[in-house]
C-alpha cells in the first residue's frame, strides 16, 4: 500500500493567522475530504504531518487539538475517508526542536514508525516550511496554492521543479489519473 504525507492547516482545512485553537475554529477546504477518500479509495495509506506550536504557546490544550482532530476523522468519515496517523509538533520556534518543520524530525519519525523510505513518497504542503522539511527528509514534495501556497509562490520563495496544484483535491485527481 502506498503512502502519502499532508500537512494539515492550509492543506486540509482552513488556515488562521491567529491558529485554529478549536474544533469550531476547524473548516475543511473545499474538496479536501473528497481527495482523502479518493486516495484511500486508491490504495493509499494518508498521514497527516503538522506543526501546532498553538500548544507550546498555550493557546489550546493536547486534549483540545484531539478534539480537533476527532472533528476532522469524523467529517472524512462521512466521505469514506480516513487518516491512518497523525504526527504533530506541539513546539514553538524557541524550542529549536528536531520535529518543527523546516526541520525533518516529524517526516524522519514518520518514515521509521512506518517503515517506509519517503524516496517515493508525495508530501503535500503549503509553506516553505514544508517543502525544506520534506526535502530533507528525501520525500517528493509537493505544494498547494490554498492556506499560504499561494503567497510563498507570490513571493517567489519556491523553488523551480517543486509541482504546483491549485489544492489538494486537484493533486489527487492527476495523481490517480497517472496511477
Amino acid at each position: 500500500m502506498a503512502l502519502i504525507i499532508l500537512d494539515r492547516d492550509g492543506v486540509i482545512n482552513k488556515d488562521s493567522d491567529d491558529y485554529i485553537k478549536s474544533p469550531s475554529e476547524w473548516e475543511p477546504i473545499p474538496g479536501s475530504l473528497e481527495a482523502i477518500s479518493k486516495l484511500n479509495q486508491n490504495g493509499y495509506r494518508v498521514v497527516v504531518a503538522t506543526n501546532q506550536s498553538g500548544v507550546g504557546r498555550k493557546l489550546f490544550t493536547i486534549e483540545t487539538l484531539n478534539a480537533i482532530h476527532i472533528k476532522m476523522n469524523t467529517y472524512l468519515s462521512q466521505y469514506g475517508g480516513a487518516i491512518d496517523a497523525i504526527f504533530f509538533c506541539p513546539h514553538t520556534p524557541r524550542n529549536h526542536c528536531n520535529c518543527r518543520k523546516p526541520k525533518p524530525g516529524l517526516y524522519n519519525d514518520i518514515s521509521e514508525r512506518l517503515r517506509v523510505s519517503l524516496s517515493k513518497v508525495f508530501c503535500v504542503g503549503d509553506k516553505m516550511t514544508d517543502i525544506k522539511a520534506i526535502q530533507s527528509a528525501g520525500g517528493k514534495p509537493v505544494l498547494v496554492r490554498t492556506g499560504k501556497g499561494q503567497s510563498e509562490i507570490d513571493n517567489e520563495l519556491v523553488p523551480a521543479g517543486i509541482p504546483i496544484y491549485d489544492n489538494l483535491a486537484a493533486f489527487v485527481d492527476e495523481l490517480v489519473i497517472a496511477k
